[in-house]
This record gives C-alpha cells, structure tokens and sequence, in this order.
C-alpha cells in the first residue's frame, strides 16, 4: 500500500505497518501458554504458533535476496526486464495474500510450517524477527524507489518489484494475524464453556 506525503511523493509505510503487525500478534496472542499457541482446531488448520513461524520462514526466504542487493551481487532473471510480467505477477500475488481473501492459498513446501509443537518463546522470536525485517526494509528503501525488480524466493521465474515484495509481506502478515485471531476465538469459547 503506498499513501502519498505532502510533497506529493509516494512512500510506502512499511515500517510503521510491520510495527502494527507485530503488535497486534503480540497484545492477542502473547499471554497464551505453549499448549494455547500450538492448539489446532482441526488437523488442516494451522496453530497460532504455526502461522507466526510461518511468517519467520516467509519472511527470512527474503534476507538473501536483500543482501545481494545491497553487496550489488544480485542478478535478476530474464523476465525482470519485461514490465507487462512483472506487473502482472506482483498483482497476482500481492491480490491472492490478502487478509480480505477467504481464498485458500496452498503453501510452498519451504515455508510450510513445522508439523511438531513449537516452544513458547515463539511470541519473543517473532518480535526479534520483525525488527531484523524492519532493518531490512529499510535498508533496501532506495532500491524500492529505483523500482528495482526480484524474484520470488521460492521461483525464480516468478519477478515483481522489490516495493510490491515489501507490500506482499505485510499483506501476508496481516492475513495470517487474522487466521491466528479465528483460531483464537475458538480457545477463547472452548475456555469459556
């Protein structure tokens, strides 16, 4: 999501919306116990922990890309370099992430989460995590303004510029937040019976 300043130049608020998703992860979900954080609902629902280890994944898949970008030793695939296909797969992607979308989404294999319980300082973890990803962003915010092109961590033929990467990360992060807010107000009922 890009908003604009009062110069009229776009920004992208990142940042403060990884901040927002942190947060909110934390103030629900921070007081539950390991057994709480790794309940499922059913069998093909993810557990609170599960989805916020997700994010971790997800999101780590990206720090590679970030660093050869900054030690200039990226090189992006072919079709980086034709803008109708980049278009159209940063728009398909950023659209199928998003929390809005009741569409299930089928996860790739390197960020499908742990099957096993996940320890308790998962909460900690992710908040280490997001101000690492925070720091990356930041640091790669002159590559978004020169609308530099990357490829997907997990296709390397699937190309979208690195801001709509950014925005699909935040997208993700806020539909996950809302899957682990159901599963939620499934223990919350359960502990009120």
């Amino acid at each position: 999501m890009k908003i604009t300043n009062r110069d009229g130049v776009k920004k992208h608020p990142w940042k403060e919306q990884i901040e927002k998703n942190t947060q909110g992860f934390i103030e629900h979900f921070g007081v539950l116990t390991a057994e709480e954080l790794n309940w499922k609902p059913d069998p093909k629902t993810w557990s609170i922990a599960q989805n916020i280890s997700h994010l971790i994944q997800f999101n780590e898949t990206y720090f590679p890309i970030l660093e050869s970008l900054q030690k200039e030793k990226y090189k992006p695939p072919f079709m980086a370099k034709f803008k109708f296909i980049v278009s159209f797969f940063g728009e398909m992607i950023l659209k199928s992430v998003q929390p809005e979308s009741e569409r299930k989404v089928k996860t790739i294999s390197i960020w499908e989460p742990v099957k096993s319980s996940i320890a308790e300082g998962i909460i900690d973890k992710f908040k280490q995590h997001q101000s690492e990803l925070i720091d990356a962003m930041e640091k790669a915010s002159d590559l978004a303004k020169k609308e530099t092109v990357i490829s997907s961590p997990a296709n390397r033929f699937i190309v979208y510029p690195i801001d709509v990467a950014f925005d699909i990360i935040v997208a993700h992060e806020k539909r996950h937040l809302k899957q682990s807010k159901k599963v939620y107000q499934i223990i919350v009922g359960l502990n009120e019976k």
